[in-house]
């Protein structure tokens, strides 16, 4: 089995409103802040890498208003935002991936530096290596492709099969907002090798799931079923050149469950069958790895007896791929079995993101079981360590060359 934690570490420089942070990451991690605080600013950053990956640069950043959007804005008004990701490959190989994108007059932008390092499980075997400064690229591969100011480098690379297994990483990570409305529509019929981020092709991503995974899609149903009670069963169902899911129900004293497509089911039951399939679709051996999935409150729209079932599912899905999710819910983190570590406190102070490991008064309540963080966030304590909060003014080290 893959080791599921993908990212080991995260480190942002004024990104939307996270002036700095530097954080350890786990299998599973729980973003919990109150309303507003930059949850989903943190998520939206390891997002903005797939995005830019998996389309283009340009599009990641017009998705998100333009780089005047994306850059914080503060009153020492930067022109630059950077993301650094260091990770772990499957096969054992380990490295980091970084880059800064700054602004330029009218709306325009460059990428300044970007940088990949790629090192065996061997420290006898050579490092793989690129980067790129100012459009002029260095690199340890025989063949490098030219730069462009206004793409990311590492698309270019993933011609070369040193970095082929890094693009393809990060460009299949998956993250999750659910729209009930997309999943219950007539939807395309796709390869589903990879859930929309709205769930709108969970069709097809079912339907492969059963195919090549019966097992995993077994756990989905009988999950589902301690969500929902009475569902025993969810297939992907052809209606023409669409697709929609069949649902599977008992209802009463009927002698076989009746059916039900997906425009008859509660908008809770819909997004239940998304969370679980953007989960489990990481545990599909036919299709190439997920290595990450986020997801924005999964709690939405569940009765809260369903909370713990939910929490279950994370875990599960966690021995498998990396999972991280967003919360400001209590019933969520009612578990006095969440580890310490695996929660990262978020918190705004002055406008401006806080996200680190809970500081030291949660950590002791957390570790003589005083508490539970579902406790500790109804009295509003689950706050970040200020001593591990980067200053907004700190130089963070992306690159290599920041730490020599």
């Amino acid at each position: 089995m893959a080791h599921p934690t993908f990212l080991t570490r995260v480190l942002l420089k004024n990104y939307k409103s996270i002036a700095a942070c530097n954080v350890g990451m786990q299998p599973l991690m729980f973003l919990v802040g109150p309303n507003g605080s930059g949850k989903s600013n943190f998520l939206d950053a390891l997002r903005f890498v797939t995005d830019a990956l998996r389309s283009s640069l340009d599009h990641a950043l017009r998705e998100r208003g333009g780089i005047g959007e994306v850059r914080r804005r503060s009153g020492g008004h930067p022109n630059h935002f950077g993301v650094r990701l260091d990770f772990e490959l499957p096969e054992g190989s380990s490295g980091h991936y970084s880059f800064r994108v700054a602004a330029r007059t009218g709306g325009g932008y460059e990428v300044q530096n970007e940088e990949c390092a790629i090192r065996g499980p061997e420290a006898l075997l050579p490092e793989a290596r690129f980067v790129v400064r100012t459009g002029k690229v260095s690199s340890t591969a025989k063949v490098s492709p030219p730069a462009a100011k206004d793409r990311l480098y590492l698309v270019n690379a993933a011609g070369l099969g040193e970095f082929r297994p890094v693009y393809e990483a990060f460009s299949r990570m998956g993250f999750y907002n659910l729209n009930p409305a997309c999943i219950r529509d007539l939807q395309p019929p796709d390869a589903g090798e990879l859930l929309n981020r709205d769930g709108s092709n969970v069709a097809s991503v079912l339907a492969l799931l059963s195919s090549s995974e019966p097992r995993t899609k077994k756990r989905v149903v009988e999950y589902l079923g301690k969500v929902v009670p009475g569902v025993e069963g969810v297939d992907s169902r052809a209606i023409g050149p669409k697709q929609t899911l069949e649902f599977r129900q008992r209802v009463g004293n009927a002698k076989a469950p009746w059916r039900f497509l997906a425009a008859n089911m509660s908008d809770g039951t819909l997004r239940a069958l998304g969370i679980l399939v953007s989960l489990f679709q990481g545990a599909n051996g036919g299709v190439p790895r997920i290595p990450l999935v986020g997801i924005e409150e999964p709690e939405i729209a569940l009765h809260p007896a369903a909370v713990g079932v939910l929490l279950d599912c994370l875990r599960d899905a966690s021995e498998h791929t990396q999972v991280l999710v967003t919360s400001h819910s209590p019933d969520l983190l009612d578990s006095p079995q969440l580890p310490t570590e695996s929660i990262l406190a978020v918190y705004a102070e002055n406008g401006a993101t806080q996200v680190a490991p809970l500081d030291p008064a949660g950590r002791s309540a957390l570790r003589d079981r005083l508490y539970t963080p579902g406790e500790l966030l109804r009295m509003d304590q689950l706050r970040p360590d200020p001593e591990q909060v980067p200053e907004p003014s700190t130089q963070l080290p992306l690159f290599d060359q920041d730490r020599t």
